[in-house]
């Protein structure tokens, strides 16, 4: 590997400081990088791409990242950082293994829709809006039905999503690397309202009820964290693993249990 692309988060890396110093020392190694802006179009010339943010600068470029088939990996400069692997000091050593080639590649699964062409790599999220109310949402799986949960809400989490807001949720931890969804209640207005896990071959069906004519019962859809559209009573979205992947750069065989473990001592 020796064609790099830098997204930087400009929040977190002001400067540019260590985007420069990246970019020279790739340059040093006999390397070519082309470094761009959040949104900006990902060179088809790039092998491998460095994330400079954190989860969510990672997650955001995740979605262009899948379409162009490219690997990713993240270097932390935020807070906890499950999906970034690498951190300030570690990143020029870094460099060097992936241009030596020592490296793998992990496949993460990402959920899509039949409402709109987007992905998300950790969740999509159906949550009220408007006044402070409970929404009535039925779940189906393959056409059967499973639960109707008066909550704040509903996440459907991919594994790499189970640390997310599913887990402040309290769903489940899942090993990232497994190919399984995640349907996690928000604020369920049941004391027996549980996290439930099926297959990745299953097809997720939510639909909104009404319950109160007279009240704004609109729920909004967000792909991992970014708003999508909305649904009004009597409208459902269907959710399933999608075609694409998310390849992320592993270095590390460091495994994912000891990974969390030292990011919860921190949280």
């Amino acid at each position: 590997m020796k064609n790099f692309c830098i997204i930087t988060n400009s929040d977190k890396d002001q400067d540019y400081r260590l985007t420069n110093q990246m970019k020279s020392f790739i340059g040093l190694k006999g390397g070519s990088c082309q470094v761009i802006r959040e949104g900006e179009e990902i060179p088809d010339s790039a092998e491998g791409i460095f994330v400079l943010g954190g989860d969510g600068t990672l997650i955001r470029t995740a979605a262009v990242a899948s379409r162009k088939d490219i690997p990713l990996i993240g270097v932390n400069l935020g807070h906890l950082g499950y999906l970034c692997e690498l951190e300030e000091h570690n990143v020029c050593l870094a460099i060097e293994e992936m241009m030596k080639g020592n490296y793998i590649v992990e496949e993460r699964m990402m959920l899509s829709s039949d409402l709109i062409l987007r992905t998300a790599l950790n969740d999509i999220v159906i949550c009220r809006k408007g006044a402070l109310q409970l929404v009535e949402l039925t779940v189906s799986v393959n056409g059967e039905f499973l639960n109707t949960f008066r909550a704040d809400g509903i996440i459907v989490a991919t594994p790499t999503g189970s640390t997310g807001y599913s887990m402040s949720a309290g769903g489940p931890i899942i090993d990232p690397k497994a190919c399984m969804i995640l349907i996690t209640p928000i604020n369920a207005h049941d004391l027996n309202a549980k996290s439930i896990v099926i297959s990745a071959e299953d097809e997720v069906t939510i639909e909104l009820k009404g319950r109160q004519p007279h009240k704004d019962e609109r729920v909004d859809v967000n792909f991992d964290g970014e708003y999508a559209l909305e649904l009004k009573p009597g409208d459902s979205i269907d959710i399933c693993a999608s075609k694409q992947k998310t390849k992320i750069i592993k270095l590390s065989k460091i495994s994912f249990f000891e990974i969390l473990r030292r990011k919860m001592q921190g949280y």
